[in-house]
């Protein structure tokens, strides 16, 4: 089965899993979810796939260079123990890349945006980094001199990470003997949190035990809840700044110092380090574990809205993956800035400005005019009237909707208790 098989297999498991889980907290009691912070992880995950299209070249490509050319042997992969090898051999350098990527500046500035949410739910899996590509391929090439064929390496990367779906919720608590072997819900929850007990514990993807065997394994206490998201929260719904918050202050920082072995070396140190000059010229508050989670208030016409337009924007995006294998670069560059883009708006309006309908009224308008004055679409040559007349309709009665928005948003700024999302 390829992995483009099981990924369309997977993306409407992610989706009925991660409606029941809603259904159960509901039932419950618990308010597991938010529509802003999940539709920022969804985002986020969207931009990784979008990102991950064009850079499997680097990915994928480098380790197939790499097995060809410079494994002594290759392995066979018709061999169940050469399988059964490959995903324990995966898990363990997954280990040290995630291991890596709390410990070293580069790294965090990638792996940061899996951190970022306040919530810890099944869309939390699902938010993913777009620059982890540039660095993270390096930790497998070992895999490759051993000579571990390229299509093993592929699924057993994508079993890998399906496991790790399931382990990113509230809902399931404590496993007994399978949380002391494999990553579990526990385990991971706190992974996830901030307090001083769990930071930077319980690397493992689907062992545990890699961390029992390198001191890096901590138990979820009940008497210590887990509280969730980053030491420096991003306090923004724009997934392009999300992807961006750590590279920009690594970048500031590096200018603002005096010496060249500091600007050189805040890279590689531990996420917060900063030289000695710069945090005295340019100090940052000191971490509060109980500051408010960040969530401007949105009117629940807005929400409807946003939750309207993100799933139409899925939709597109399910068609842009599935245009990879037969569209050209230049349609999938197009596509991917369009989408990009529209999830950047949509972002802008979850943050509550009410300038941003003007870039929301730009969107839906532009989007609606193509598909009427051109008759076409990216990756269709030429729309049916009946689909023409649907995207049109869809986006211009989104236009139209936007004054009305304005005012109930502005009213919900006014009594911002008025209409809880």
């Amino acid at each position: 089965m390829t992995p483009e098989r099981i990924m369309a297999w997977a993306i409407p498991a992610f989706f009925v899993s991660i409606a029941i889980e809603f259904v159960v907290a509901r039932l419950r009691g618990h308010k597991a979810y938010r529509s802003n912070d999940a539709i920022n992880s969804l985002g986020l995950g969207v931009i990784s796939q979008i990102v991950g299209v064009f850079t499997k070249l680097l990915s994928v490509g480098m380790y197939a260079w790499c097995a060809q050319h410079l494994a002594p042997f290759r392995l066979p992969a018709n061999s169940v123990a050469v399988w059964i090898s490959a995903l324990l051999l995966y898990d363990f350098l997954y280990y040290w890349l995630h291991r890596m990527g709390h410990e070293v500046n580069v790294l965090w500035a990638a792996h940061v945006v899996h951190h970022q949410s306040e919530d810890y739910n099944l869309t939390t899996a699902l938010r993913q980094t777009g620059s982890g590509v540039l660095l993270g391929w390096l930790f497998y090439l070992p895999m490759a001199l051993l000579g571990y064929p390229v299509e093993v390496f592929v699924i057993v990367a994508l079993i890998d990470l399906l496991y790790q779906f399931w382990v990113h919720t509230g809902e399931i608590g404590k496993l007994g003997w399978f949380d002391r072997v494999f990553c579990s819900p526990s385990n991971h929850r706190a992974h996830h949190a901030v307090n001083d007990r769990y930071l930077d514990k319980n690397y493992g993807g689907i062992l545990i035990l890699w961390d029992r065997l390198f001191g890096t394994f901590t138990e979820e206490d009940d008497r210590d809840p887990p509280v969730f998201g980053t030491r420096s929260p991003l306090q923004s719904w724009n997934p392009l700044w999300a992807n961006a918050e750590i590279y920009w202050a690594m970048a500031q920082d590096a200018w603002h110092a005096e010496r060249w072995r500091d600007k050189l070396q805040l890279w590689f140190r531990p996420p917060g380090w900063r030289p000695a000059d710069v945090a005295a010229r340019f100090p940052k508050p000191a971490f509060d574990i109980d500051h408010p989670r960040y969530d401007p208030p949105m009117s629940r016409g807005l929400t409807v809205y946003l939750m309207v337009q993100f799933a139409l924007l899925l939709g597109m995006s399910m068609h842009f993956l599935a245009l990879v294998p037969i569209g050209s670069l230049p349609l999938l560059l197009g596509y991917a800035a369009y989408l990009v883009a529209s999830l950047c708006v949509l972002g802008v309006l979850m943050e509550g400005r009410v300038s941003a309908l003007w870039l929301e009224g730009v969107r839906v308008v532009a989007t609606a005019l193509v598909s009427v004055l051109s008759g076409r679409w990216f990756g269709i040559a030429h729309l049916d009237g009946y689909m023409a007349l649907a995207i049109a309709s869809i986006f211009g009665l989104s236009a139209l909707a936007l004054p009305w928005l304005r005012g109930d948003q502005r009213a919900q700024l006014v009594h911002p208790g008025a209409a809880p999302v």
